[in-house]
């Protein structure tokens, strides 16, 4: 007979019995802090989409062909996560024994740098390389992502990964507004920014300022953030083994006890299937998101007989500011109740499906400012079908929090936190280094062939194939999260 404790694969991490356990309090000092170090990554990255179109536009690096320009902007924001998959596992696992705090630092300071070099570049191998080197030197979201698991446990681990995209998506909101607004500031404000640095540097400002936040949110953590890494090894959980135990068995009792006794597990040993489910899922919802968000600025700033909407950057900027505005709501509302009553998986499922409504949107909101032009108005149409898409987008943010909960619940132990995360962030780099650069891409060689008709039709078309083998691996989660590692036996 089972005893009434047993837990497997579909056991909740949140309680579903009749009397649930009351919340913890989350410590809320220093879940601030960290969401203003989450803040940091998505203002600097964001705040170059109003005008990363224009910039290569103005740098003559598409040679005057506005069809191309996808393929290079594509290959900027690609390179950042090429770079970011090869060093963000040594960070996270570093984080592993020295501390969280530390890498934290190290990446923030990185950011400075990098976001200042990018400001300052002219040509499209600088502009590469200061991208490259932001992903090199930035491994935080995953170190991140373990500090929340430590400071929670399952009766707030819902509201605490709720904050994380709330911080997330603030960086859309505050990131494309600096891009937008603080782009080309002698051609807004000529009397205050009449020197000629302004002209040869018009991408400065934006930079500056996104770069002066990371700077702070630097200063803020190195006096107050604490270390939430436990290094002291447990004591009370002593090695099983015997002449008489196979090997096989001696050293997966090994491993089980290494982990007992709060030691990072080696490398290969995360690879259990919980893990690899969540990362899978993972990586396909970032690999749909950055694709959805590669588009969005590129299709939005491309010419509506070239299948756009002809927006300019401070347009464009001022849109995704409402987007982030919304989803911040949305996350911090709905997310703990939708998590409760839907389960975490049902929610990573439902959210993959919202990108059907993400990429079909875009051939009709072209339609729609075709048909607004003839008419020489009318374009209420067009601004529904934006919200609409934007609104989906909110959506499928609600699974980047389950899935973070997945993995939460994957580790062996808190001292493996750091490897599990780096290894999920190793691979969706990966996916994000194959999204902006494919979706682009596909965008720019369906108007340069006219596939499947005007626009980027043909680039949809293969998107929502992808969208299909999401929801297929969202299939394999439970409905709840995985169950803890026990002990060996």
């Amino acid at each position: 007979m089972s005893s009434p404790t047993h837990q497997d694969e579909e056991t909740p991490l949140l309680r579903r019995d009749n009397a649930p356990r009351k919340p913890t309090p989350l410590p809320k000092a220093q879940i601030f802090l960290l969401l203003l170090l989450r803040l940091a990554e998505p203002i600097t990255s964001n705040s170059i989409s109003p005008y990363i179109s224009e910039l290569v536009s103005d740098l003559s690096i598409a040679g005057g062909d506005k069809r191309k320009i996808g393929y290079y902007t594509g290959m900027i924001v690609s390179l950042h996560y090429a770079a970011e998959a090869v060093t963000v596992l040594q960070w996270s696992r570093l984080s592993d024994h020295i501390g969280r705090k530390p890498v934290l630092l190290l990446g923030l300071l990185g950011t400075v740098v990098s976001t200042i070099l990018f400001g300052l570049s002219r040509s499209l191998w600088a502009l590469v390389l200061s991208r490259c080197l932001n992903g090199m030197l930035n491994g935080n979201l995953g170190v991140i992502k373990s500090m929340i698991a430590e400071l929670t446990d399952e009766s707030n681990v819902a509201r605490g990964f709720s904050l994380m995209p709330m911080a997330r998506a603030l960086g859309y909101v505050i990131g494309p507004f600096i891009g937008g607004v603080l782009s080309r500031p002698q051609d807004r404000w000529p009397d205050r920014f009449s020197h000629p640095f302004w002209a040869e540097y018009p991408y400065f400002l934006p930079c500056l300022a996104a770069a002066t936040y990371a700077l702070l949110s630097l200063i803020l953590s190195a006096l107050y953030l604490k270390e939430t890494l436990d290094c002291t090894p447990r004591s009370d959980v002593t090695h099983q083994g015997s002449r008489d135990t196979p090997k096989e068995d001696t050293a997966v009792c090994e491993s089980n006890n290494a982990a007992a006794h709060g030691k990072p597990v080696p490398l290969p040993e995360l690879l259990t299937k919980p893990v690899l489910i969540s990362i899978s899922n993972y990586a396909m919802l970032a690999l749909l998101d950055m694709s959805a968000m590669a588009l969005v600025p590129l299709v939005w700033a491309t010419p509506i007989e070239l299948g756009g909407l002809n927006l300019s950057p401070a347009s464009i900027g001022l849109w995704l500011s409402g987007y982030g505005c919304l989803n911040a709501v949305l996350q911090f509302v709905l997310f703990p109740r939708v998590v409760g009553r839907l389960g975490p998986g049902r929610v990573v499922l439902t959210s993959i499906a919202a990108y059907v409504i993400i990429y079909t949107m875009f051939p009709f909101e072209n339609l729609a400012a075709r048909y607004a032009a003839a008419a020489h108005g009318g374009g209420t149409t067009v601004w529904l079908l934006v919200v609409l898409q934007l609104a989906s987008i909110c959506i499928t943010d609600m699974g980047f929090n389950s899935v973070f909960m997945f993995l939460a619940a994957a580790a062996p132990n808190k001292r493996s936190l750091g490897a599990t995360n780096g290894l999920a962030q190793t691979v969706v780099a990966i996916q994000r280094t194959v999204g902006p650069a494919a979706a682009a891409s596909l965008f720019a060689y369906s108007l340069a062939n006219d596939v499947l008709g005007l626009g980027g039709n043909f680039a949809y078309v293969v998107l929502l194939g992808v969208v299909c083998v999401g929801l297929g691996v969202a299939a394999q989660l439970p409905r709840y999260t995985w169950k803890k590692h026990g002990d060996c036996k």
